[in-house]
């Protein structure tokens, strides 16, 4: 049996983001290092992550295009559980409540526990955000609710667009200024819903585009401004490129004369992966050449192809 990839986490503590592994009872995890090359094959057929820790109990194969990677069953027990679906409004924890930019004009409103710090904002690939206040659980949600009328900003943003800005990305003095505008007139509804139970936390503008490696001119892209993503594994597929950035759950990676191709590490879970040539072991190929094997489509739009070479 192969590796299967948990994903991609970005823990506090660390310079960059750790891929996840599991093969059997065995976990691991890789540190990723810009400038170091990754590949893997995808074998046999994509199969359920189970949810809450626990194996799903049929192995039910998931479709290759889904980000979930959970059968019916498993994304039900999976969001029985979950904060953001208001199943567990009895929780004790301290929640925050934060403004999120991902590119010019797309920002949100959303809340994390506190106990998490700023992981959360990093796997959305948050490339700046603010907190806003700090309290109990319900207090945060009111908050978030009122501020996403107020300010008309939503709760929710479509990962493929926050790919999408991501080569076009302004000065870091211009996108903490928008973070900040936004924070003016949060804070300026005192008596208008801001709800009493709610801590106010200073604005401090927290710039992620050092961490994702995509704070040189123009983000990141490729040869005329293209950037492809992978839209799906396949078994048999390879990926092998040299890692220059990561954001949220991607992966970007030069692929040599085929440019910069995004992959989204939760179209990778799910698959039994093994290292693409001379590896390490743990699902990832060192010194490999650089290629992928698997449906891409160019970001923003455009048709789908079978792969790159």
């Amino acid at each position: 049996m192969g590796w299967q990839c948990t994903g991609l986490r970005w823990p506090d503590g660390h310079d960059g983001p750790v891929l996840g592994w599991r093969n059997g009872r065995r976990t691991r995890g890789s540190v990723l290092a810009y400038g170091t090359e990754l590949g893997f094959r995808a074998s046999g057929e994509r199969t359920c992550v189970g949810a809450r820790s626990n194996a799903c109990p049929t192995a039910a194969p998931v479709p290759e295009r889904s980000t979930g990677a959970r059968c019916a069953e498993c994304a039900r027990l999976d969001r029985a559980h979950s904060v953001a679906a208001d199943t567990i409004p009895d929780d004790p924890r301290t929640y925050r409540v934060y403004l999120a930019w991902f590119g010019t004009g797309l920002v949100k409103v959303g809340i994390t526990a506190e106990e998490r710090g700023a992981a959360r904002l990093r796997e959305q690939g948050a490339v700046v955000f603010s907190w806003l206040g700090r309290g109990p659980l319900m207090a945060a949600r009111r908050a978030e609710e009122v501020l996403r009328a107020a300010l008309g900003v939503p709760d929710r943003i479509a990962y493929a667009r926050k790919r999408a800005v991501r080569a076009e990305l302004p000065g870091a003095g211009e996108r903490a200024g928008e973070v900040a505008e936004l924070y003016g007139r949060a804070v300026a509804l005192d008596g208008g819903g801001w709800p009493e139970a709610l801590e106010r936390l200073p604005f401090e503008a927290v710039d992620h585009a050092g961490i994702f490696g995509i704070d040189g001119p123009g983000g990141v892209a490729g040869p005329g401004g293209t950037v492809r993503a992978v839209t799906g594994l396949v078994d048999g597929g390879v990926v092998v490129g040299r890692l220059v950035a990561a954001a949220g759950p991607d992966l970007h990676l030069d692929t040599g004369a085929d440019g910069v191709v995004v992959v989204d590490t939760r179209l990778m879970t799910g698959w039994a992966l093994t290292a693409a040539g001379a590896g390490t072991g743990n699902g990832i190929g060192n010194g490999i050449g650089t290629g992928v094997s698997v449906p891409t489509v160019v970001v923003g739009g455009g048709p789908s192809q079978d792969g790159l070479f």
